[in-house]
């Protein structure tokens, strides 16, 4: 579990105000160094931190594949192999992987974590691998689980192109780039796509889910991966 620090506060409800202490999530900045090269500053919650560099790295295009990762206070070292030239564009997608309707759900309803539920203040990615959940990450914020969840899967030998990932956070084009990168054929969101979300996970034949709660879902892209789909 996630590590939180209690703060007091005024809760006002029903007209009444009262002394109360909440509990809060907790953000941190991480200097991370790829191959001891410094390359950014990431603002995370203070958990899978060797996951976060692993999938970071690969989520951003900057090297297919992880050799290893250290952390050392507030640094992440990771090393690997870095091509010639960052990637000017995404993998495609060619996964022939298939789920059903109520997978859909089901995977949609495994981010709806503990600590989702008591501080409100996180981002959850739940990745499901051959539809077993492999991994479930959180952070304060939604690229950050995002690539603790791939990370995850990197450093523990899981096949990414058998992978689906479950999130609470909208799914713009940045965000739909970095399954592309990863390997990761379909995404599903609890939240909202952008146009150039959906156009990138187009591109990239990813398998776009979003508005996934309530027991419905949109599927914005490449939907032939959802088994039995009839209009």
């Amino acid at each position: 579990m996630m590590e939180l620090l209690r703060f007091p506060a005024v809760r006002f409800e029903k007209n009444n105000a009262e002394a109360v202490e909440e509990e809060v999530c907790i953000e941190e900045d991480y200097h991370l160094y790829l191959n001891d090269k410094s390359i950014t500053t990431l603002t995370a919650s203070p958990s899978h931190l060797e996951e976060l560099g692993a999938g970071h790295v690969v989520c951003q295009g900057l090297a297919e594949k992880v050799k290893n990762v250290r952390v050392s206070g507030k640094k992440i070292y990771v090393c690997a192999d870095e091509p010639d030239s960052p990637k000017a564009t995404s993998n495609i997608a060619t996964s022939n992987i298939k789920i059903g309707a109520g997978d859909v759900l089901k995977f949609a309803g495994a981010v709806e974590s503990e600590l989702w539920k008591k501080t409100g203040g996180v981002h959850c990615c739940a990745l499901f691998s051959r539809k077993k959940l492999a991994v479930r990450t959180c952070d304060v914020g939604r690229h950050n689980a995002f690539d603790k969840a791939a990370g995850y899967a990197l450093l523990n030998g899981i096949d990414l192109s058998k992978c689906a990932a479950a999130c609470t956070g909208r799914q713009p084009r940045d965000m739909v780039l970095k399954a592309a990168n990863a390997g990761i054929p379909i995404i599903i969101s609890r939240a909202a796509p952008t146009n150039r979300g959906i156009v990138a996970a187009d591109n990239a034949g990813i398998t776009l889910i979003c508005f996934t709660r309530g027991g419905r879902f949109n599927v914005y892209t490449h939907a032939k991966r959802i088994k039995n789909l009839k209009l």
